[in-house]
């Protein structure tokens, strides 16, 4: 029987750093099998709230359970955070590769060291996420021989690796270069249509508008707009949302026009 208790449930929760409230009381959930894009422009909180999510970092107020494990317990145990961990990936705007190891062995590292995986284990599954993203033939590559589209599916893939139950993206392809942006939003769309639950924090509203099931827009720290994606952005109630969605639409035709320069 499919569980109907939300992934990810948030009660008005706070976070600060010193006095700067970044988050203030932000409540909502997340579904399983849910894809939300969070939107909002620079300092808005949305980063901070993903990294909430996997305890990266601790609320300040609120109530937050993510996976049936209550992260705002103050006597939350090193157990439980080690199954947040194995059960919550997290894909960066930075790949965080290892140098020194070959794709194959930074996909292999985590299983092994955290779940007590055999190296035949780590292996199969490695080269299976491999192939799901489209790599297989970089298995003995290292990171430097990569292109930046590349590292980040990788990256994708080492998360893939654990298991998890829920997929966190931080603005995984704002350090990428716009040719190789498509190739790693393909295994996002790819993971969603396969029933993946996820949280994205990005700037690409086609991607937002097509993938998502779900956007809230974040500004100064609160849920300023939420719902359904293509209501939400096709149909802005908030002249914030407005304001911030015409700029991003100024910003994508200012690019294009440079490429078609």
């Amino acid at each position: 029987m499919k569980d109907s208790t939300p992934a990810i449930i948030f009660e008005g929760i706070e976070k600060s750093f010193g006095s700067l409230k970044v988050l203030q009381g932000i409540s909502g959930s997340i579904n399983r099998g849910e894809v939300v894009a969070v939107i909002g422009s620079s300092g808005c909180g949305k980063s901070t709230l993903l990294r909430c999510f996997n305890r990266l970092e601790t609320i300040n107020g609120g109530r937050l359970v993510v996976n049936g494990i209550d992260l705002s317990n103050p006597n939350l145990s090193s157990k439980q955070l080690r199954r947040l961990r194995t059960q919550v990936g997290m894909v960066f705007q930075q790949f965080n590769l290892f140098p020194h190891l070959s794709v194959l062995e930074n996909l292999m590292l985590a299983p092994r060291q955290v779940l007590g995986q055999s190296r035949s284990q780590s292996e199969e599954r490695a080269r299976f996420y491999l192939k799901k993203v489209g790599l297989p033939e970089k298995a003995d590559n290292y990171p430097e021989q990569l292109s930046g589209g590349q590292k980040q599916r990788v990256a994708i893939a080492r998360s893939l690796c654990m298991n998890p139950q829920v997929m966190l993206f931080d603005e995984p392809t704002s350090a990428l270069d716009p040719e190789l942006v498509g190739e790693v939003l393909l295994v996002m769309q790819q993971l969603a249509q396969e029933g993946m639950t996820m949280v994205v924090v990005t700037h690409e509203m086609q991607f937002a508008r097509e993938v998502a099931h779900r956007v809230l827009f974040l500004n100064q720290g609160q849920v300023e707009e939420s719902g359904r994606a293509r209501d939400v952005l096709t149909h802005p109630k908030s002249d914030r949302l407005r304001t911030f969605l015409s700029r991003m639409s100024f910003v994508n035709a200012a690019s294009s026009g440079e490429e078609s320069s």
